[in-house]
């Protein structure tokens, strides 16, 4: 089995750190891809930022599983991919990267939203920057948990992460805290790839479950392979019609299916 990791941002050390997590929580035998584009933002905070992050990830998941739409399924190398998972907490360009897929596509924030549903009642999720707290209860009434979550942030820029004297890893283990004590949080989701590495760490200091979504997401994915499951190409994910696009972005468009 082989699924790619698409980091939507393009730094390259971050993308690192979470192919590192994704293998470390992929069964013996599956073969993971982490990756990133080459065009986009360094980071991704905010709405902005996450739709011009989305040419950049089908790029990356066009490149790899075939020509465009995956009509050969053959990947760059000849190998392609069973599945794929998107390692952006906002879920970035989630329903178009189902549109083009030819496997299974997993976002990291249902992934890991769904996981620690199933692990107590209340949770909370821990995030970066204020402005993601927005965009990040969307998703929550999305995946049905609105009720049950509190997204918190702890106020650190995402590359903030990257920089082990920056105090951002402190401020995240301070708002988990926080999320345990005042808001009664059973478990505790990760609300950033960036923070992927420190799941295990924080969940035996803390006491309760941490959900990394980077993990949640590549055991999503490699149960779904298993179960000879894809995405239903019968309505909103059917393959894009075969038009004309203009400008810079005229290599995305959809050729037709023969």
């Amino acid at each position: 089995m082989r699924i790619l990791v698409v980091n939507p941002n393009t730094t390259a050390s971050m993308t690192a750190r979470i192919g590192a997590a994704a293998r470390a929580a992929a069964f013996p035998g599956t073969d993971i891809l982490a990756v990133n584009p080459a065009m986009g933002p360094a980071s991704i905070e905010g709405y902005y930022d996450e739709a011009l992050a989305v040419p950049g990830l089908l790029e990356e998941i066009l490149r790899h599983q075939g020509g465009p739409n995956g009509i050969d399924g053959a990947g760059i190398d000849g190998a392609g991919i069973d599945g794929t998972v998107i390692a952006c907490f906002d879920d970035v360009g989630l329903d178009a990267a189902r549109s083009v897929a030819i496997g299974p596509v997993v976002g990291i924030c249902e992934a890991a939203m769904q996981t620690a549903g199933l692990l107590g009642g209340r949770f909370a999720v821990v995030t970066t920057l204020h402005r993601s707290v927005p965009a990040l209860e969307r998703l929550a009434e999305r995946y049905g948990v609105a009720g049950r979550c509190r997204i918190r942030a702890a106020g650190v820029p995402v590359l903030a992460l990257e920089d082990p004297g920056s105090g951002a890893v402190e401020r995240v283990r301070a708002e988990i805290r926080r999320a345990v004590d005042e808001d009664g949080a059973e478990s505790i989701v990760l609300g950033c790839a960036g923070m992927a590495d420190l799941a295990r760490a924080l969940g035996q200091e803390t006491g309760v479950p941490v959900v990394d979504g980077v993990s949640a997401a590549v055991k999503l994915v490699e149960g779904l392979v298993s179960l000879g499951l894809r995405t239903s190409k019968a309505g909103g994910y059917a393959a894009p019609l075969p038009k004309a696009y203009a400008g810079e972005l005229a290599r995305f468009a959809p050729p037709a299916v023969e």
